[in-house]
């Protein structure tokens, strides 16, 4: 693999800036991949005090968004988005690496 592709979107950005603030963190998320959910792999979400030595950094008006080296191959190239919708309020992640994905948009198969 080239250079890594990641990128997070200028709302998710200011949604994760909002969230580590009220909670006095670093805005620093943390996306990464496990196994499970409704289609095989499912997303996980959270704030990081700090990226650890081997992550990937992609950063966006100043909020990091950081990626282990095992989830990266199954997310490169994606988009890290928030979105604010009558169905209600989520980051969401467009994956070019997923073959399927579900309509809850947190989990997927390659």
């Amino acid at each position: 693999m080239d250079q890594p592709d990641l990128t997070l979107s200028p709302s998710a950005a200011a949604r994760v800036a909002a969230i580590a603030e009220k909670q006095g963190k670093p805005a620093i998320l943390r996306l990464s991949v496990e196994g499970g959910g409704c289609s095989g792999f499912q997303y996980k979400f959270g704030l990081a005090d700090a990226p650890d030595a081997d992550d990937l950094i992609a950063e966006t008006d100043g909020v990091r968004l950081v990626v282990d080296p095992v989830s990266l191959d199954l997310v490169n190239g994606c988009v890290v988005d928030f979105v604010d919708s009558l169905g209600g309020s989520a980051f969401r992640v467009e994956n070019p690496n997923a073959a399927a994905g579900c309509g809850c948009g947190t989990s997927f198969s390659v």
